[in-house]
């Protein structure tokens, strides 16, 4: 079985040949290029290196992606001057951008259980966030030792746990300790089991037939069960 790295690589040679008996003179006609302005073709670059990144790598060189996306690797770099640079952007877009700030709010609303409100946020949340391309870039970029993953979970994950579990101390009638690691790996329970479930149909290509919803349903219904449980282990 050929690595990732390998099949780019013969790819890109096949693409290049391609584009060189492509690329030959015709007589009587002329090349067109397409021009686009400096935000479409950022916006182009960007949608492509998430799809590029998601399958290859945060370590595959910028040379294939501009392939990829059909430029040279110098308008490449006219949109952003950096790889660097493209990553942040790929994160603000791709990563931390589809996360809902209402989901916050609705976690929030105490006139709904707090069952219900966690059945449905981590349904959205699973559909929205937790995909295939989602997965595999986050992943990677953990493997590749970029900032992506902390910093997601510090920007992000970190309020939601917090949310979780306040919501879920205040139902059981319960106070909470002190330490805000040690609420947040209360948080971690439910959380965890959900990001795993979508890694094991995604990643894992679990083959079984049971519905997702009924799975977190499950998940959400333990962890509420298992809150006092966990409170008085730091009594």
């Amino acid at each position: 079985m050929q690595a990732k790295s390998d099949l780019l690589a013969a790819k890109r040679q096949d693409t290049a040949t391609k584009t060189k008996d492509n690329n030959k003179p015709r007589t009587g006609q002329r090349r067109s290029t397409t021009r686009m302005s400096a935000a479409d073709r950022r916006a182009q670059i960007l949608g492509k290196a998430f799809e590029f990144f998601s399958e290859y790598g945060l370590t595959a060189q910028t040379r294939a992606l501009a392939d990829a996306c059909g430029v040279s690797q110098r308008l490449l770099y006219s949109a952003f001057p950096n790889k660097a640079a493209l990553i942040n952007a790929v994160y603000e877009s791709d990563i931390a951008g589809p996360f809902k700030a209402i989901w916050f709010v609705q976690l929030r609303d105490r006139s709904v259980p707090l069952e219900q409100r966690l059945r449905q946020f981590y349904g959205e949340y699973y559909d929205t966030i937790l995909t295939r391309g989602w997965l595999r870039l986050f992943l990677y970029a953990s493997l590749a030792e970029v900032e992506m993953a902390p910093t997601y979970i510090a920007d992000i994950i970190r309020d939601l746990l917090d949310i979780i579990v306040e919501e879920a101390a205040f139902e059981a009638g319960m106070t909470l300790p002190d330490s805000p690691e040690l609420r947040r790996e209360m948080g971690w329970v439910l959380h965890g089991n959900i990001s795993h479930l979508a890694i094991r149909r995604h990643i894992y290509n679990d083959k079984t037939t049971l519905p997702v919803q009924r799975v977190i349903t499950m998940h959400v219904a333990a962890f509420l069960a298992g809150v006092p449980s966990m409170v008085n282990t730091f009594e």
